[in-house]
């Protein structure tokens, strides 16, 4: 009974931490795992047992395939032709979502978002449309077409592990099509007509401040009598002016950006400075700096600026910008953040960074060289260009082997982790992908997520409150039948997915599934079916879908946007799901 309770406990504080950011997910879940491992709640031969399911290898490996394929620059290179002959909102979004929904069922849906978000914010400025139109519908689709095969998100290759691991028998490639074709085709009829009315018409925040910077610029020029000529840009305090931030200096001509906290002050340097006018204005009162215009004429033209979105994986999360040694760790320097539309109008090196963030920066020429795959989802320099022949050429050979494969694994030839396995060694065989890409290219923080939640799960299994939860559901539900069952485990599996990761809702779940399948003497298989969908599933929030995260700040969304185009989305896919389920599997 102690173990009932202290499980109870540890995995409601677990869920409180992961809703109020209290610490980065791939921190939080395993130092949960460790403390059920150490209370010997769950031993160590189950503890470890994540780390080799063949589910999250398998992730692991399509992880690899996926970052092969998307390098090549064929995807992007075919979604810049989808949109060249495109010209209204309603054409568009017909064009660009049916390919991307099919493009994720055989591609993982992050990398899609990611690399087709910063495509689609430069087009919608060329042609003088708001991105808020475009980029929720990109999330959705990629969401909703990840439900159709078993590798279209890494949720279906948990739950597919997961049975396989109780010695059931594991999902067919196609046999979540039975349901994600229907919820798909009706998603995107829902997003192409309804959606366009739904979605607000805006330019996010940052963008807007890109072209209001010049209204906040000024040039101060220092004289001979500046005070603090030929010290460093710290000794001379001009970091810690309230309300306006050092962006560059202009020297004989040369642009100095980012500026360094060691940079020399010398006399005819010129200081740009962005923020409060008055503050700007009040620079003149200083010996030594004479105001030279209050208007930067040339900002932001001559200065690289760029936006950057943070990453669920970021090494800055949770940490001040100032104690982060970003200037020297990017050679940039940031001077706007933006978090949920809204600039945070604290001292910039004060801020806690969060996912989602939008970072808006001055960067230098070695920006692009130093930043490293999960620092950033995307920056506003991201465009996927075809480089050599031998891009194209090894893109059209890994889209060729990944066909093969599914075909063999589809007829039964060949089980899931082998055919993977097989791509990623003809990959490195041919030179297609390098061993420093395969380390950028396997989300390690998502796979000891996704390891750790198998512990967790067997906890709730170990200490019987998997076991409760099953018993609460069936007597709530028993009156109505099998079907409320099926709706009670699409919505509890769906607010999970809401406060955690998807793939860790759908482990949590998966004990409680197969206590409710035991206890009312039916296959898990279709419990299983709802798990995998209701966990991925997850439109009406921001926080609840890491595509959904991505797209909030590029797109100038708020809160409400994602519940009035998400919670419909959600009550169809719903709807259909748990219907077709019962049709099909009870």
């Amino acid at each position: 009974m102690i173990e009932f309770y202290f499980v109870s406990f540890v995995v409601l504080f677990m869920l409180s931490c992961l809703v109020l950011e209290m610490g980065r997910p791939e921190f939080i879940i395993p130092f949960t795992l460790l403390l059920f491992m150490i209370t010997g709640i769950v031993p160590v031969k189950e503890a470890i047992k994540g780390f080799s399911n063949e589910g999250m290898l398998t992730i692991g490996l399509l992880f690899i395939i996926a970052g092969t394929i998307q390098k090549s620059g064929l995807v992007d290179m075919l979604f810049q032709r989808l949109l060249e002959k495109s010209f209204s909102t309603k054409h568009v979004l017909t064009r660009i979502l049916p390919p991307i929904s099919l493009l994720s069922g055989f591609i993982n849906n992050t990398p899609i978002v990611i690399a087709f978000t910063p495509i689609i914010k430069k087009w919608c400025e060329e042609n003088g449309l708001s991105p808020s139109k475009f980029l929720i519908p990109l999330s959705y689709a990629t969401i909703l077409g990840g439900t159709i095969t078993l590798i279209g998100t890494s949720t279906n290759l948990v739950v597919h592990g997961l049975l396989l691991d109780k010695g059931l028998e594991g999902f067919t490639f196609f046999e979540l099509a039975k349901v994600g074709v229907p919820i798909t085709i009706l998603g995107l009829l829902y997003l192409i007509f309804l959606g366009p009315y739904l979605l607000p018409d805006r330019k996010s925040n940052a963008l807007r401040e890109v072209e209001n910077l010049r209204k906040f610029t000024g040039e101060v020029l220092i004289t001979k009598d500046y005070p603090y000529l030929h010290t460093t840009i710290k000794e001379a305090k001009l970091r810690s002016l309230k309300g306006v931030f050092l962006v560059s200096i202009v020297r004989d001509n040369q642009t100095i950006a980012p500026v360094s906290d060691v940079t020399i002050l010398r006399e005819g340097d010129r200081l740009l400075f962005s923020g409060d006018i008055t503050t700007i204005t009040e620079l003149q009162q200083t010996k030594g700096l004479e105001l030279q215009s209050c208007i930067g004429d040339d900002f932001p033209k001559k200065h690289k600026l760029v936006e950057a979105v943070i990453s669920h994986h970021s090494p800055l999360l949770h940490k001040k910008i100032n104690s982060t040694n970003f200037r020297s760790r990017y050679d940039a320097a940031v001077i706007a953040v933006h978090r949920q539309d809204h600039r945070l109008r604290t001292k910039i090196g004060d801020i806690i960074i969060k996912p989602g963030d939008i970072l808006l920066l001055v960067v230098g020429q070695e920006f692009n060289k130093r930043i490293q795959s999960n620092d950033f989802y995307f920056t506003s320099e991201h465009s996927r260009i075809v480089q050599s022949i031998e891009d194209v050429r090894s893109g059209w050979y890994a889209i060729l082997l990944l066909g093969m494969m599914i075909a063999l694994v589809t007829i039964g030839f060949i089980p899931m982790i082998s055919a993977m396995s097989i791509m990623v060694m003809l990959f490195i065989f041919f030179k297609m992908v390098s061993p420093r890409e395969i380390k950028d290219f396997i989300q390690w923080n998502v796979l000891l997520i996704i390891s750790s939640s198998f512990g967790i799960g067997y906890a709730l299994t170990n200490s019987g409150v998997a076991s409760f939860i099953a018993d609460v559901l069936i007597k709530l539900t028993a009156p109505f039948g099998v079907f409320a069952v099926i709706l009670s485990v699409y919505l509890l599996t769906n607010i999970f997915t809401e406060l955690m990761t998807n793939s860790a809702a759908a482990v949590l779940m998966f004990p409680i599934v197969i206590e409710l399948a035991s206890t009312l003497k039916i296959s898990p298989t279709p419990l299983a079916v709802v798990v995998a969908i209701a966990a991925s599933a997850s439109f009406a929030t921001p926080i609840g879908y890491q595509t959904n995260l991505i797209v909030y700040g590029p797109g100038g969304y708020r809160f409400i946007d994602f519940l009035k185009a998400g919670l419909p989305l959600n009550l169809i896919t719903m709807v259909i799901t748990t219907m077709l389920i019962y049709m099909f599997w009870i």
